[in-house]
């Protein structure tokens, strides 16, 4: 048996009192679990509080025993002492900081984020495509940060679980009882050779995956009267699999409002072996490929950049000796490898890919149970999407309540994420799907058909769902209205 020592204090200064518990590691699982949470008397409405928490807590799944104590200040500003950190102020992390923030208050929940701009970065297909403006997709971040949450500007450079602690570039430690990682993906524009020189230097070549980048495509596709337009697809995963080749529709389109198309020849070339992963949508932007005579290769992966030469060097991924190929541009529209930021990946938190290691259905760490994760930089095997984000929190934030009440997380995870695919000026394909790359639609008609309403969801209707409600957390995705509109009989 392992030994408890638990820590209670009132507001300061007060004498501290130590108590003893024994956690008996012969009983169930189940009931050490329930014996510790009940020990630590997390929740935030008792006014006499035990204000220490597990360094270890004992494992939601049966493995871990042995549960280590330390101390936390009621003083949280003295030593940054917190019930729970947020690393990361994107959409997922501003979602949970929402949710966490109603449950501790302001002063227990700190999210570190260093940017003072805010971005909804599923309107930058929009921006390329110039059907709307930069500004339209940014935010001050102060003007939407959730007033019941501590916003520390400021970057994240090491984690330590250890020791329940974060470590920031202005050398803060910040202790946590609950940490959730939201840190989303780290373009890696350098992993291409002379891409960065190219970006700078040739008005043509252009990306809408950055702030700094995505206001040089439209008028690029503006400017092209004739010659070789090319797309691509990193072979890393990416953000939003769909926006590559959503700009390529688009330019097409405009290509062909504007009296140029049959000077410009479009090419896609992906690392990717099928158009879209999931075969419904797959078979439907074939026949869109076909009848708008778009050139597409598979299994081709940007390599190299020449702005100078306007040349494009593909590695072929599926040849015996990694062959590469040329090819002339005149418009280039690249899509940059991406990866777990240098931090997680660098850290004893990620799995062996980089990527924050969770399980799937539930968002928590798989090792250190009083860690979760949200979005883009875990390793949930899912397509990296806003709408699998607000899908996400609803789940973790459920699951943080059992882990909190000594319970086995009942609300799962299925995989759902959204792909608004937008194939011209106006039509779209709304693309919705699970864990096993099969239709979870929330609509009760053929979302794999080409349509005007789904064009003015994704235009209109879901940048206000994002601003209103899931970075408040107060949108948990369409699960509830996918049921309704099935008469309860959908997934």
């Amino acid at each position: 048996m392992n030994r408890l020592h638990l820590v209670r204090t009132q507001k300061p200064p007060v004498t501290t009192h130590y108590t003893s518990r024994t956690l008996d590691s012969t009983q169930p699982a189940a009931s050490r679990r329930r014996a510790c949470v009940k020990q630590l008397e997390l929740g935030p409405s008792k006014t006499m509080a035990y204000r220490s928490v597990c360094k270890t807590l004992v494992n939601l799944h049966g493995g871990a025993t042995f549960v280590q104590m330390r101390h936390l200040s009621t003083s949280n500003k003295l030593n940054n002492s917190y019930r729970a950190v947020v690393v990361g102020g994107g959409a997922g992390g501003l979602a949970m900081a929402s949710m966490l923030g109603s449950k501790f208050g302001k002063s227990q929940v700190a999210v570190v984020e260093p940017s003072d701009n805010h971005y909804y970065q599923p309107m930058w297909t929009m921006v390329g495509g110039g059907l709307k403006t930069f500004d339209q997709s940014a935010r001050m971040t102060k003007d939407i940060f959730p007033s019941n949450a501590t916003w520390i500007q400021d970057a994240a450079v090491k984690f330590d679980p250890d020791n329940n602690t974060v470590y920031t570039k202005d050398g803060k430690e910040l202790k946590y009882d609950l940490l959730i990682v939201a840190m989303g993906l780290q373009l890696r524009f350098e992993q291409v050779k002379g891409l960065q020189e190219a970006i700078a230097n040739d008005p043509m070549v252009c990306s809408n995956y950055s702030a700094e980048t995505v206001m040089k495509t439209f008028p690029a596709l503006q400017k092209l009267e004739s010659g070789n337009a090319i797309f691509t697809f990193p072979n890393t995963p990416i953000k939003c699999a769909g926006a590559p080749q959503k700009i390529m529709y688009l330019a097409e389109h405009y290509f062909s409002k504007h009296g140029k198309r049959d000077k410009i020849n479009i090419i896609y070339n992906s690392s990717l072996p099928v158009i879209f992963g999931v075969k419904k949508y797959a078979n439907e932007l074939l026949k869109i490929i076909e009848e708008r005579n778009i050139t597409v290769n598979f299994r081709h992966s940007l390599s190299e950049v020449n702005h100078e030469k306007k040349e494009a060097v593909f590695v072929k991924l599926d040849s015996e000796n990694q062959e590469t190929v040329n090819f002339n541009y005149d418009f280039l529209h690249v899509s940059p490898p991406m990866g777990s930021p240098d931090v997680l990946k660098n850290s004893p938190i990620a799995a062996e890919n980089g990527f924050l290691a969770v399980h799937k259905e539930t968002g928590q760490h798989t090792k250190y149970p009083n860690i979760f994760g949200i979005g883009d930089c875990t390793d949930i095997p899912t397509a990296k999407t806003a709408a699998a984000v607000a899908a996400q929190s609803g789940v973790l934030n459920r699951t943080i309540e059992a882990v909190l009440a000594g319970r086995e997380p009942q609300k799962l995870y299925d995989g759902y994420t959204s792909c608004p695919l937008v194939v011209g000026y106006d039509k779209c394909i709304l693309a919705e799907f699970d864990f096993n790359a099969q239709p979870l639609e929330t609509f009760p008609f053929d979302q794999g058909k080409k349509r005007t309403s789904m064009y003015y969801l994704k235009k209109d209707m879901m940048p206000e769902f994002y601003w209103k409600g899931l970075i408040k957390g107060k949108w948990e995705g369409p699960g509830v209205f996918r049921k309704i509109l099935h008469l309860g009989m959908g997934k």
